[in-house]
């Protein structure tokens, strides 16, 4: 169950882009990160460029961007992850253009710590009987 959460000082950008990035990470989620589309969820941030700030100055004539993503631990391979960043960041840059300072992380989050619809990401895959072995590890 991935969630990404997208901030781009740029309360004014289009919403074709806006739709542009949430497919596009949908997109990455799936084909990447071997994730469900029905499960995964992107929330676009758009706060003004006077509240984010780059070198400790408020963002000014130009845009930039940042994606937090939360995923399941032990579902991805470090390969894997590797290429949803460069591919994430490429996307960012494709859709907004230039971009000083765009950063893409990925907060992975024990599945017992992690759910959807009140489901553990744990019992999840073990209802499911397909999690990746880290995945039903516990601590």
């Amino acid at each position: 169950m991935p969630y990404f959460r997208v901030t781009v000082p740029d309360p004014d950008l289009p919403a074709d882009v806006q739709s542009a990035l949430a497919e596009g990470l949908t997109r990455l989620a799936v084909s990447v990160l071997q994730k469900s589309s029905a499960r995964t969820i992107v929330h676009i941030n758009l706060v003004p460029a006077g509240s984010y700030f780059v070198d400790g100055r408020p963002l000014a004539g130009t845009r930039d961007a940042h994606v937090e993503a939360s995923i399941t631990m032990g579902t991805n391979s470090a390969a894997e992850k590797a290429a949803f960043l460069a591919r994430a960041g490429d996307l960012l840059s494709d859709l907004l253009g230039p971009l000083p300072r765009a950063g893409v992380a990925l907060h992975e989050l024990h599945p017992e710590s992690y759910g959807y619809n009140g489901v553990t990401q744990f019992d999840f895959y073990r209802r499911a009987g397909d999690a990746p072995a880290a995945a039903l590890t516990t601590r």
